[in-house]
């Protein structure tokens, strides 16, 4: 999995122009996985200010807005890709912008089947 974060509050500070590049270097990222048939999934995660953390203490469920962390870097998308090795997906990863942007990068992380082997 390609796990993706994003600081808010410098998304904030890109002007439109970045805004659209970086979106169509998504673009291109989607259809190289997708025509190379490594791509299972792919999902972009709304704005931090529309989560929601849900706990249950001594049987009392609470609501607070989110997001849990307390850190500028917040959960913003993930791909789910099938490759061959590691390297392969340390590759792909190289390629979306969030991996040349200053203070960001692209968590890759094996997906586990339920018996803990790696998939």
């Amino acid at each position: 999995m390609l796990i993706l974060h994003m600081d808010p509050a410098a998304w904030d500070t890109l002007a439109d122009a970045a805004r659209e590049e970086f979106g169509q270097q998504h673009r291109a990222f989607h259809r190289t996985v997708a025509e190379a048939g490594e791509l299972i999934a792919a999902h972009t995660l709304a704005h931090v200010s529309q989560s929601t953390v849900v706990r249950v203490l001594d049987g009392a469920v609470s609501l607070r807005d989110g997001p849990l962390p307390t850190s500028r870097l917040q959960l913003s998308g993930l791909y789910l890709i099938d490759c061959e090795t590691v390297e392969r997906a340390q590759e792909l990863a190289a390629l979306l912008p969030e991996a040349r942007m200053p203070g960001l990068g692209i968590e890759v992380r094996p997906i586990m089947l339920p018996s803990g082997i790696e998939r």
